[in-house]
Parts: C-alpha cells; sequence; structure tokens
C-alpha cells in the first residue's frame, strides 16, 4: 500500500460548504474512487490557513493518476472550482507533500 499526502487551499468562508458536498459524495464518484485504487481517503481543514490537507491509502495496483480523465472527476472538479483554489481544469491546487515521520506501533519510527 502506497500514502499519498498533498495540500489544497480553500476560500475563507466555504467549510461548512465543503463539508456539505463531501457529506454528499456522488456515488458514480465513490465507485470510481475505490476503482482507482484508493482504499482510504481523508481530507482535514486548517481553519486559520484554510488549508486542506489530504492522505489517501492507495493499492499498489492503484490507477489513480487516470482519475482525471473521468468525466465524473472533471464534473466533480468544476462543482468545487467556487469554493477553493483551481487550475484551469478546475483540478485543484496541490502540492505533494513529503513524508518525513511514520509511526507503525512495532516498527522502528525512523526511516
Amino acid at each position: 500500500m502506497l500514502i499519498k499526502a498533498l495540500r489544497m487551499t480553500l476560500y475563507p468562508g466555504q467549510a461548512d460548504e465543503y463539508r456539505r458536498r463531501h457529506d454528499a459524495l456522488w456515488p458514480e464518484l465513490s465507485e470510481a474512487l475505490a476503482d482507482a485504487g484508493i482504499e482510504q481517503y481523508r481530507i482535514f481543514l486548517d481553519p486559520h490557513s484554510h488549508h486542506l490537507f489530504a492522505i489517501m491509502a492507495i493499492g499498489d495496483d492503484h490507477r489513480v493518476d487516470q482519475l482525471s480523465e473521468l468525466p465524473v472527476m472533471q464534473r466533480w472538479w468544476a462543482y468545487m472550482a467556487d469554493i477553493m483554489e483551481t487550475q484551469d481544469d478546475h483540478s485543484p491546487v496541490s502540492v505533494a507533500l513529503d513524508e518525513v515521520f511514520t509511526f507503525l506501533p512495532g516498527e522502528q519510527p525512523c526511516k
């Protein structure tokens, strides 16, 4: 299993709307994420900076890089574009985060 982490930015005052939209995640998008090999996807908000921190656990044989080609993903991005920073294609502006620490019980905590 691979872990990917990234940072995105929500527009100020949009936290409740962001939660509302994700609480009503479209079933077809949920299926597409699972089919792409995402085993877990968690998003956290820093309410002071408006940064969203996302962590994905994905299978070794994932197809996450192909999600951007799916019409449902493109529709979701367009749907979210009014409440967060996005690229010209409406995909979220995201910054990949480097892992600097991992704790797994029973294993060495440092790399």
